[in-house]
C-alpha cells in the first residue's frame, strides 16, 4: 500500500515528505518535483511570500540513477526564510519573544490552543499552515508518475471566485499548460478578468475572497475502489483527502448539491452498449457509483472558503488576559485558490494511485502496467 507522512513548520528549516509503496522503476528528479512545487506558487492574489520562497529540493533517500528503488522516498524542500526565523523556531530550549495570544478566526489557532495547551498561537499555525501543502505536493507529483505509468491523466481548474463562475467548459488531459498560463488558473477566459477584478477589489477592501475549483481524472478504469467496506469507497476516500487542505469547507462528486435538488429520473447515468463497451449518456455521477470507479471521468469540485488571515484583523479575545482584541496578522494571500486547485490535483492523484495499487500490487513498474494492461483488457472483453 501506498502511504506517506510529512514534517515541518511553516518557517522552519524545511518541510519533510516520505512516500512508502512506490514501485521500482519509476523515474523521479529533482527539476519535475521543483517543477510541481511552482505550480502549487501560481495564480493573482498570492502574497509576497511566493516571490521569496525558492522550494529548494533535496532527495535524501529512495532514488538512485534517476529511478526509485523500492524503498522509502524521502525528499526535503528547504525554507528559505529559514535564517530569518532561527531564534523564534529554535528547537533548543527557550521561549517566544513574541508570543502570539489573539487567535484568528476562522484559523486553527484557538482549537489548536485549546487542544495542546499552549499560550502561544504559534505552537498551532505553524504546523496548520497551509505551507504543509508543499509537502504534500511532493507526494502528489509521485502519485502522478505512477499514474502516467498507466495512463492516467489529473488536472484543475478554477470555477468560480468570490460569485464570479466559469461556464461549464471542461479543459482535457492536455490542456494543463493552458490552464496554468492564467493568471487564475480558469479555462474560460471570458471569466479571468472578472475573477482577476474580483481578487483586486477584495485586496482593495483589505480583505479576502475564496472559490471553488474543479478536478478532474483522464482515463480512471472501471472497478477502481470498492463497496465492500466503507473505508474503501473511491469518493469517500476522496472527499477525506480533499478535505484535508486547509480553507476546504465542501467537496461534491459530478452535480452534487444540484443532484439533490432534481427527481430521480434526471440524477443518474444511463447506460449504453456499443463498439467502445460500456458507456453512460451523462456524466452527472463524476465517475463514481457505490464506492466504484465507472470507466468515466471522474470529477469533484471543491469549495475554498476566504483566508483567514485579513488585512483588517477581525474581533478576537486575548488567551491570557481574556480581554477584547483584535487577531494577529502573518503575512498571507488575497486569493489563494488558483494554488489550491495544484494541491487538491496532488491529493486527487495521490488516492488514485494508492487505490490502483491496492488493485494491481506490484513491486516493479513494470508489474503494474502489465496489471493495468490485463485489468483493461478483462474490461474490454466483459
Amino acid at each position: 500500500m501506498l502511504r506517506f507522512l510529512t514534517a515541518g513548520e511553516s518557517h522552519g528549516p524545511a518541510l519533510v515528505t516520505i512516500v512508502e509503496g512506490l514501485p521500482a522503476g519509476i523515474e523521479v528528479g529533482v527539476a519535475g518535483i521543483a517543477a510541481e512545487l511552482a505550480r502549487r506558487r501560481l495564480g493573482h492574489g498570492r502574497g509576497r511570500r511566493m516571490d521569496i520562497e525558492e522550494d529548494r529540493v533535496e532527495i535524501l533517500g529512495g532514488v538512485r540513477f534517476g529511478k526509485t528503488l523500492g524503498s522509502p522516498v524521502a525528499v526535503m524542500v528547504h525554507n528559505t526564510e529559514w535564517p530569518r526565523w532561527r531564534s523564534e523556531m529554535a528547537v533548543e530550549p527557550g521561549a517566544s519573544e513574541r508570543p502570539l495570544r489573539s487567535p484568528r478566526p476562522g484559523h486553527a489557532d484557538l482549537p489548536g490552543m485549546l487542544k495542546y495547551d499552549t499560550r502561544d498561537a504559534r505552537d498551532i499555525l505553524e504546523r496548520a499552515s497551509a505551507r504543509e501543502t508543499a509537502a504534500r505536493t511532493v507526494a502528489g507529483h509521485l502519485a502522478k508518475q505512477v499514474l502516467g505509468e498507466v495512463g492516467v491523466t489529473v488536472i484543475s481548474h478554477v470555477v468560480a471566485i468570490g460569485d464570479v463562475a466559469a461556464r461549464g467548459v471542461r479543459p482535457g488531459p492536455a490542456d494543463m499548460a493552458a490552464v496554468d498560463a492564467s493568471p487564475v488558473r480558469t479555462f474560460d477566459g471570458d471569466a479571468e478578468a472578472r475573477m482577476i477584478a474580483a481578487i483586486d477589489a477584495a485586496h482593495d477592501a483589505r480583505d479576502t475572497v475564496g472559490g471553488v475549483v474543479e478536478v478532474l481524472a483522464y482515463g480512471v478504469p472501471a472497478g477502481v475502489g470498492s463497496h465492500v467496506q466503507w473505508d474503501r469507497r473511491l469518493d469517500a476516500a476522496l472527499a477525506a483527502a480533499v478535505m484535508s487542505i486547509p480553507a476546504i469547507k465542501a467537496v461534491e462528486f459530478g452535480d452534487g448539491w444540484a443532484g439533490a435538488a432534481v427527481l430521480g429520473s434526471r440524477a443518474h447515468d444511463e447506460i449504453d452498449f456499443g463498439p467502445n463497451g460500456f458507456t453512460r449518456r451523462t456524466q452527472r455521477s463524476g465517475g463514481i457509483e457505490g464506492g466504484i470507479s465507472t470507466g468515466e471521468t471522474l470529477r469533484l469540485r471543491a469549495a475554498m472558503k476566504p483566508l483567514s488571515t485579513l488585512m483588517r484583523p477581525l474581533a478576537t479575545v486575548d488567551v491570557v488576559t481574556k480581554e477584547p482584541a483584535v487577531a494577529f496578522r502573518e503575512r498571507s494571500d488575497v486569493c489563494a485558490v488558483p494554488a489550491t486547485g495544484v494541491v487538491a490535483e496532488e491529493m486527487v492523484a495521490w488516492v488514485l494511485a494508492a487505490e490502483m495499487m491496492r488493485l494491481y500490487g506490484g513491486d516493479t513498474i513494470a508489474a503494474v502496467r502489465l496489471a493495468d494492461a490485463a485489468h483493461r483488457s478483462r474490461l474490454a472483453a466483459f
